[in-house]
Parts: C-alpha cells; sequence; structure tokens
C-alpha cells in the first residue's frame, strides 16, 4: 500500500528537517512524498533538495507562487500518487515510526474483512499537540468519535487534519474551496466523508494517536476569521438554525464550566 505524504511549505526553515525527519523515520514502504513550496526565499529549498538527495523513495517538490495554503494543497493533491493521502505540513510530525505502519494495517484489515474488499474511504486517528521544539503538550482537546461520520463535525472538527488519511481517488475528486483561507480543510474533510456515505465506504478508527500537530498553526494566528469562516463551513453543511442553536450550546457550555 503506498501512502502519499503532502508537505506545504513557505520560508519554512527553522521546522522543515522536523518533518522531513519524521517521514524518514517511518517503516512502512512505499512512501511517496511531495514537498509543495510557495516558492521560499529561505533556506527550506536547500534543506528538501539534500532530504531527496538521500531519502530512499520518492521524493517530489515543486517550488513556485502559489494563492495561499489551500492552492498549495490541491497542486499536492493533482500530482500526488498512491493509495491514501495524508498533510504533514511544516512543523508537523508523525506520532510515532510506525505509524504508518498503523494506518496501512488498518485499512488491509478492514478491506480483507469487507464483503465488497474495499477500502476505507477514511483512515483516522488522535492527536498529540507539541510546542515549537517538538515537545509534546497535552493531547488536543477535540478527540476523535468511535465512530466517525460526516455528521460528527458539527461538533467541532474532532479529527485533526495531519490524521485524517483520505483514500486517494476521493481526495482528489474533492479539492479544497479556495473561498474557505482559514478553515477550508474542515469544509474538505467533511465533503470527502460525504462521499464516503455516498459511495457506502467506511471510515476506520485506528484508536492510535497518529499525528503530532505544534501549535499556534494558520488556524491559530487567524482565530476570528476562522471561526467566522468555520460558522459558514457549518451552516452550509449542517444548515443555518442548527449551526446557531450549537453555538450557542458551545457558550453556555464554556460559561457553565
Amino acid at each position: 500500500m503506498k501512502i502519499a505524504v503532502i508537505t506545504i511549505t513557505y520560508h519554512a526553515e527553522r521546522t522543515l528537517k522536523r518533518t522531513l525527519d519524521s517521514v524518514a523515520s517511518q517503516h512502512h514502504r512505499p512512501i511517496a512524498h511531495y514537498i509543495i513550496d510557495g516558492a521560499s526565499t529561505d533556506r527550506t529549498l536547500t534543506i528538501a533538495q539534500r532530504y531527496k538527495a538521500a531519502a530512499p523513495y520518492e521524493v517530489t517538490i515543486v517550488s513556485e507562487p502559489d494563492r495561499g495554503l489551500y492552492d498549495a494543497m490541491n497542486k499536492g493533491l493533482r500530482c500526488a500518487d498512491g493509495d491514501y493521502v495524508v498533510f504533514l505540513n511544516a512543523g508537523d510530525t508523525f506520532y510515532d515510526s510506525d505509524t504508518l505502519e498503523t494506518v496501512a494495517h488498518a485499512a488491509e484489515q478492514h478491506a480483507v474483512a469487507d464483503t465488497r474488499h474495499e477500502l476505507p474511504a477514511v483512515i483516522y486517528g488522535d492527536t498529540a499537540i507539541v510546542d515549537a521544539y517538538g515537545v509534546f503538550l497535552h493531547q488536543r482537546r477535540h478527540r476523535p468519535p468511535e465512530q466517525l461520520t460526516w455528521r460528527s463535525f458539527k461538533h467541532g472538527m474532532l479529527v485533526c487534519h495531519q490524521a485524517f488519511y483520505a483514500r486517494l481517488d476521493i481526495a482528489r475528486q474533492t479539492p479544497y474551496d479556495l473561498r474557505y483561507r482559514h478553515s477550508a480543510d474542515v469544509d474538505w474533510c467533511i465533503r470527502v466523508m460525504k462521499e464516503a456515505e455516498h459511495q457506502r465506504l467506511a471510515l476506520v478508527n485506528t484508536h492510535a494517536v497518529l499525528a503530532n500537530f505544534e501549535d499556534g498553526g494558520n488556524t491559530t494566528q487567524h482565530h476570528r476569521a476562522s471561526l467566522v469562516e468555520r460558522f459558514r463551513v457549518m451552516a452550509h453543511h449542517y444548515g443555518l438554525l442548527q449551526t446557531i442553536l450549537l453555538h450557542a450550546w458551545f457558550v453556555v457550555r464554556s460559561i457553565v464550566k
């Protein structure tokens, strides 16, 4: 089973090596690693090129101007090859050296048991939050449900983007919506899961921590804009009234706590 790892970079010389080392540490093969860079002018490309020269697996580097993070992610989807895809951006890492083995095993085991022998649409798990040096801080506040569906996200993004492995054929036909600048990942995950339901494909829980996510990413840096966009995403998928009621409950719950 081939897993495509897509890493988006822009002036990422501080954090990129940690991510590349994490990919290189994986026992699972084959891997295809795609580094999609936004025309960085620091040492990002030098670090990436050295990594490519030493890697015993396929590494593709694309560096050119883009229209932002999600445009770069769409570029990655268009050039990726494999059975599953995961986005691991600069600063993010796999939780352990056997993470991709865990994902591949979960997919293969389900396909064997499935009456149609279909690979699951999504493999998912938990996420650890780390600081700027990769040191563990805490488990992510939102925890993955036992049985994930596209309706699950009305309670928040219960599965982190870096712990969400989508079947590449479905991911490619579901590109990121560039109308969203900060929360297109939430919309993308929901649409991938809707397509899974349409095709009657499973979403499989690994019951494992799959990713380390660096605290202070794009969503944190643009918190207010992200909240507004997430409201729009939820209203689109779950209806305006239900979204208003759910947000009212979130506020009440935070006050009670």
